[in-house]
């Protein structure tokens, strides 16, 4: 399975991207991640992140980079966001375990900062690779950062949620983050309505 993604092919050409992840199984995937050195950020993190959960999930959950914890930790979505996450999966019927959760990024950026069109492109066959393994039957990109990079597009979460997108064949729908939930409850409504149309487009792909 081919997957377009956000960030032209020869930005992600630097010399140093020797190992490409195409054709790697689970373990060897881990492996290059774990030791991977292809931009800045390797000198600066305590761990790569490179997801958790069922590795034949249905649901691919996408999220931006690594935070603080996620770095000490070298788990995706974990502290307060996370738990809020936990609770918008058992929400629909799915859990941490029966889900696969990663990021645009393996490595946090200092300062929590976006990250920048060379780190994205550096970390693309990662996520492809994972994409191409997991064969998620939906995917939901998670925050501004998730969804912009996936969709290729700069419109903000507001105007990208609410409607289906497709990524590689693979229908995606956009949500708010839970950091941002956190701060602004309100939204809460708007993630269970995107959760809902994911649920749907997930089944609709199990008929």
């Amino acid at each position: 399975m081919g997957v377009d993604v956000w960030v032209p092919r020869h930005e992600a050409e630097a010399e140093d991207l020797v190992e490409p992840a195409d054709g790697m199984n689970w373990e060897e995937l881990k492996a290059c991640v774990a030791g991977c050195t292809r931009c800045e950020l390797s000198a600066t993190r305590n761990n790569t992140v490179f997801g958790v959960g069922n590795p034949t999930a249905d649901w691919l959950i996408i999220g931006e980079a690594p935070g603080a914890e996620e770095d000490r930790r070298g788990e995706p979505f974990v502290g307060r966001a996370g738990k809020l996450l936990d609770e918008m999966l058992r929400a629909i019927g799915q859990s941490r375990d029966s889900v696969f959760i990663a990021n645009i990024l393996k490595c946090r950026p200092p300062n929590n900062r976006d990250p920048k069109p060379a780190e994205s492109a550096a970390c693309r066959d990662y996520l492809e690779r994972q994409i191409e393994l997991v064969q998620p039957r939906i995917i939901l990109a998670v925050g501004r950062i998730a969804a912009q990079n996936l969709l290729g597009s700069d419109e903000p979460v507001g105007r990208m949620r609410g409607r289906a997108h497709e990524l590689g064949g693979i229908p995606l729908v956009v949500t708010y983050h839970p950091a941002y939930l956190l701060r602004s409850p309100s939204q809460k409504q708007k993630s269970w309505s995107d959760l809902c149309m994911a649920r749907r487009l997930a089944a609709e792909r199990n008929a």
